[in-house]
């Protein structure tokens, strides 16, 4: 994540925060995790109409130093959390896939994971190394900073880097959308956020689906997590609480996650 993009979202969600209310509830951080908060908040305040939930995006790690600001209530995290970042307190709220996705018209169904990393590394470089077209491939990937790529870069690269020559987004959305236009492309989204409009590829022979990340044989995932600077209380611990509950998790699943394990990682200070 670009320094001044951070910069620039701690100041906007300051702005929010210096106006708050005793009844309004800033949240900031992960673009994965952002679209299904903004339907748990929807139908929170359909509950309580009185409350006002704001929801910003940023990225995981802008989300959790707008934490340690002071300048949101909760942060979105879609990555597990640094040794550092353990100190905060700190709840997994789902758990989501990650699919490799690829414009509907590619012939390709499947990678292993080693072909994976090799295009991402560059050392793959056209579609007709893998039985495709003689076709450079476009590579398409999220920005430092983003839990999307962390994910990405400690279940895939492992000892190598994104070829620093791959074209970057800035939400799952964008990648998705840049995907879905070029036949010759290639990116990583939330599994909940893969669509009609692209094709997901099987890793190593199995299917990106809720139920093989379940079983285990499916292995791109990440936790979905909630980041606060303290033990949650007031309003944080309600909307927490509503998202942990029964009715809340239906929601999560029905949106295409798998439900929380509602473990809390980090420690109240």
């Amino acid at each position: 994540m670009n320094k001044n993009l951070v910069i620039i979202l701690i100041l906007a969600v300051c702005f929010f925060n210096c106006n708050k209310k005793e009844s309004a509830l800033i949240m900031a951080g992960s673009t994965s995790v952002q679209p299904y908060a903004e339907v748990l908040a929807e139908e929170y305040a359909h509950l309580h109409p009185d409350r006002e939930i704001d929801i910003q995006g940023g990225g995981s790690s802008a989300g959790i130093t707008a934490v340690r600001s002071g300048t949101a209530d909760i942060g979105m995290s879609s990555r597990s959390l640094t040794e550092k970042e353990k100190q905060l307190w700190s709840c997994e709220i789902a758990k989501d896939g990650l699919a490799i996705i690829v414009h509907p018209l590619n012939r390709l169904t499947g990678l292993t994971l080693e072909q994976l990393c090799a295009v991402y590394a560059g050392k793959i470089t056209e579609w007709s190394e893998l039985g495709g077209t003689k076709t450079k491939i476009h590579i398409i990937a999220r920005e430092e900073g983003s839990g999307t790529r962390s994910a990405f870069e400690s279940l895939v690269m492992i000892n190598d880097r994104i070829n620093p020559r791959a074209i970057v987004q800035d939400s799952n959305g964008a990648v998705r959308q840049l995907v879905s236009g070029d036949v010759n492309s290639i990116g990583f989204i939330s599994l909940g956020l893969a669509d009609h409009s692209v094709k997901t590829l099987h890793l190593n022979g199995v299917a990106p689906t809720l139920e093989n990340v379940i079983n285990g044989s499916y292995s791109l995932w990440r936790p979905f997590l909630l980041v606060t600077e303290n033990e949650p209380s007031g309003l944080t611990k309600e909307f927490i609480d509503y998202i942990l509950s029964e009715q809340g998790q239906k929601i999560l699943i029905n949106e295409g996650l798998i439900g929380g394990s509602a473990v809390k990682y980090g420690t109240s200070k």
